[in-house]
């Protein structure tokens, strides 16, 4: 089975008011534990991976994982992700490789870095170019598109900005309705990388509900919301590690975000963790050992245990069998007859 458009996972989940993890892969065991977990939970399922995952893997061998992943799991709809694409150069790598959907990273400017190694925030009309650039080349593979509004704090890869700015509702109709993009990513607290909050963090709910009231047919997106849960830390720093205490997004919080317009959920750290957690645990107990599948079996394991909850939890289970998933070739005609989204993914809700 080929791989699935992401926005038509999104429309599906947005229909049944449910949320879909979007995991961050960088290798074999990642893919294959996600796949497991969905194949467990019966979920339909968004793998991402970043610029910089791309480069770790040298590109062919994700294309290759991912067919792989898709043939070995046809009952489950899959999409492959574009994490935080800095650049048209980039996506048009993405989209040559296969993957199904894409993000733009508009709301920063990659090009440039400020003293502290951060990227400075693009205007609102540079964002719209830069997005609506990208929009024009992926619909014309069938390709979804991820545009974002507002910037998170944190850092992940190569993602850093220079503040961290709240969505501003009243933009993002106009930023919809002129770029046209799938789903939008928006800042209402929720922070990259595994340092997040030093307390429960109080997000901007109210940003939830009344940028899907403005944008009802665009799908909403999380970014920053592992969950970071303190025994993962604790089992990490158990076995060697040296993690200061944190605090991640509280599943009660994603949660109550899915019931508010959230149907796409960014989840990386957490991943990161229980792998790191399993690794150094067969190191600290079996010192001797050299054989890479006696810790990276036992991380694989973690981490499908771990996606599985996750999937349960966003509401995500029993719903891979819901729908025929389109091709990417089938996704081209609907974008060039401008059914998707109301007119083109802008948002009014209305069919044109």
């Amino acid at each position: 089975m080929p791989l699935t458009p992401m926005r038509q996972i999104l429309d599906e989940a947005a229909k049944k008011k449910y949320g879909v993890g979007a995991y961050n892969v960088n290798n074999m065991e990642q893919i294959q534990a996600i796949m497991k977990a969905a194949k467990e939970t019966k979920s339909p399922v968004i793998i991402q991976a970043s610029h910089g995952a791309l480069e770790y893997s040298n590109m062919i061998y994700l294309k290759k994982l991912m067919e792989a992943a898709a043939e070995e799991n046809p009952e489950i709809p899959v999409a492959m992700h574009l994490d935080h694409g800095p650049n048209l150069k980039t996506v048009k790598a993405a989209i040559a490789l296969g993957f199904s959907s894409v993000m733009i990273d508009g709301s920063l400017d990659y090009d440039t870095k400020t003293a502290g190694g951060a990227h400075p925030a693009r205007t609102f009309e540079d964002n719209i170019r830069v997005t609506k650039e990208v929009v024009d080349y992926a619909h014309g593979f069938g390709v979804s598109v991820e545009g974002e509004l507002g910037t998170l704090g944190g850092i992940e890869d190569d993602t850093h900005a220079e503040a961290v700015h709240l969505t501003d509702p009243e933009q993002c109709e106009e930023f919809c309705r002129r770029t046209g993009v799938d789903a939008l990513a928006i800042a209402i607290g929720t922070s990259h990388g595994a340092y997040k909050f030093k307390a429960e963090p109080k997000l901007a709910m109210d940003l939830v509900k009344e940028i899907h009231q403005r944008v009802p047919n665009v799908r909403l997106v999380m970014h920053g919301s592992s969950s970071v849960p303190a025994a993962l830390v604790d089992e990490v720093n158990k076995y060697g590690g040296k993690l200061e205490k944190t605090m991640g997004v509280p599943v009660k919080a994603i949660q109550e975000a899915v019931g508010l317009g959230i149907n796409k959920i960014n989840v990386d750290t957490d991943g990161r963790l229980v792998i790191t957690a399993a690794i150094r645990k067969v190191f600290f107990e079996k010192p001797k050992e050299f054989d890479p599948r006696k810790y990276l079996g036992p991380a694989r394991e973690a981490l499908t245990k771990l996606i599985a909850e996750r999937m349960v939890e966003f509401g995500t289970a029993g719903h891979a069998g819901d729908y025929q998933p389109l091709s990417l070739a089938e996704m081209k005609v609907i974008y060039a007859a401008g059914a998707s989204g109301g007119c083109g993914g802008c948002g009014c809700g209305k069919k044109h």
